[in-house]
């Protein structure tokens, strides 16, 4: 489904790339053996290299190239046997050498794509540019003193891969699937968590706005923006304003922006500085970068099922709708929860048992499968146990579930001390129903008169009279009975 933009001079399309600065996993630094932990106190992970005193010489962090290799490998991309750092200069306080070492001419990583999947079922590829290596910027604070900035040198040097789209983005709803599936994919590999809260996955948002069929217009980036919403948002702040500039007859200038949450718009930050801006040149401090073809092979060979042919496997393997199989892979420790739990059951039974109550429970407690210190597999194990052997039901497992949250207990110690044992007793079953037949006698004439769609609701007067602990098969068995 194609999105438009509707201005007071007809329909204007949305053009949207992104950059993505993932921070790789590494216990040191792109070029110094300072480590790169998160939430650490400020200017306590900071070497001479970080610091950029006089002298000091960078050395390349093997991790950390073999990180971006295999990223470059999961999005289907070229890989680079020959690559080159260079100098990106710019002067803020934060970058104490007047520089960033990054890559520019040469990257690591070529060209490759990503496949995503949209709300109405469609799927589309959306092109990589590339994908290159970079060292992060320190901090500057700005409210810890009143009329001064402080420097935080703990990010200064920390690994980052910036991965490059194709303007291939049409709408916020596509931008925001493509930054999901990055991330995806880069946790699935281990090279980056995927926090966006801590900052270590970020995105650029480049912006423009054109009539359909004509070429690119100028477009702006939006920088650093910190969640998969706000990109959303982002991009339809920054679309609405361009449309709203060329509608009054106005130029949109290249700039970088800056989005505002709070508000819903986009703030000038200053002009989009173009690469002969930041006077590129070889870093020579470093050699090239010059990679082994059977290193890079053996990276290959070792890289894990990824989410795209995990999805296929789980709706080949399981018979699985794409649509469930899609909320089971989108993180690795979910899929490998299901799988565990699916050894010798129903798949379906687990997928709708998994996806139901224990999810919106996990939700509730901000825990995850794969962090899961309650609801662990064995839990479920216990909890499905009781439902295959009659013990409860799925409505009291709905019940334990929520009664495991409030109290911290395992299920079957629950089921044990409320009692919830289904009742399978038929004699309290037919009781059960007698009383509701009779109470509902005008209900039941109409039933017998051919109103059959009442059956349902039968089934839920008598579980409800039950307090949803009789065996619903046994329940169903009676009315049959005495209705007929």
């Amino acid at each position: 489904m194609t999105y438009h933009i509707d201005g007071r001079e007809g329909s204007w399309e949305v053009v949207v790339g992104l950059e993505v600065h993932a921070q790789v996993i590494s216990r040191s630094k792109l070029f110094s053996g300072a480590a790169t932990e998160f939430g650490a106190a400020p200017n306590s992970q900071v070497s001479l290299v970080d610091a950029a005193f006089p002298g000091m010489l960078p050395v390349i962090n093997r991790e950390c190239v073999a990180q971006a290799v295999r990223t470059g490998l999961g999005l289907a991309a070229e890989i680079h046997l020959w690559s080159r750092f260079d100098r990106k200069n710019y002067f803020y306080a934060d970058l104490p050498a007047g520089y960033q070492i990054s890559q520019y001419a040469h990257p690591i990583v070529g060209k490759g794509s990503l496949a995503i999947e949209l709300a109405d079922g469609s799927s589309k590829e959306i092109g990589i540019t590339r994908l290159h290596l970079e060292q992060d910027a320190g901090k500057s604070l700005h409210d810890q003193h009143p009329s001064k900035s402080y420097i935080d040198l703990n990010r200064a040097g920390v690994p980052l891969m910036e991965i490059v789209s194709e303007p291939d983005l049409r709408s916020p709803e596509e931008a925001g699937a493509y930054l999901r599936k990055l991330r995806t994919i880069l946790r699935y590999l281990g090279t980056c968590d995927g926090n966006m809260e801590e900052g270590s996955l970020r995105a650029d948002v480049n912006v423009s706005v054109r009539r359909p069929g004509e070429g690119f217009r100028t477009r702006c980036e939006v920088k650093n923006v910190n969640s998969v919403r706000f990109v959303m948002q982002a991009v339809e702040a920054e679309a609405r304003r361009q449309v709203q500039v060329w509608e009054e007859g106005g130029t949109v200038e290249q700039e970088t922006r800056l989005f505002d949450p709070a508000r819903g718009v986009t703030r000038s930050m200053r002009s989009k500085e173009e690469a002969h801006d930041y006077r590129y040149f070889p870093d020579p401090d470093l050699v090239p970068l010059v990679l082994d073809e059977a290193w890079v092979t053996a990276l290959k060979e070792d890289l894990p099922e990824l989410p795209d042919a995990k999805k296929a496997r789980f709706m080949e393997e399981y018979g699985l709708a794409a649509y469930e199989s899609a909320l089971l892979v989108a993180e690795a420790g979910t899929a490998d929860y299901f799988e565990a739990l699916a050894r010798g059951r129903r798949a379906k039974t687990v997928a709708n048992f998994m996806l139901g109550d224990l999810a919106a429970a996990l939700n509730r407690m901000g825990q995850s499968f794969a962090g899961a210190s309650l609801f662990t597999v064995e839990a479920s194990e216990a909890i499905l146990d009781m439902i295959e052997d009659g013990t409860i039901n799925g409505r009291i497992a709905k019940d334990v579930i929520e009664e495991m949250e409030r109290s911290g207990e395992g299920p079957r110690e629950v089921v044990a001390r409320l009692g919830l044992r289904q009742v399978t007793d038929t004699g309290a079953i037919e009781r059960a129903v007698d009383a509701v037949l009779v109470r509902e006698a005008g209900k039941v004439a109409e039933y017998k008169a051919g109103k059959e769609k009442l059956f349902g609701f039968f089934v839920g007067q008598v579980m409800k009279a039950m307090a949803g602990k009789g065996n619903p098969a046994l329940v169903n068995d009676v009315l049959k009975q005495k209705l007929s």
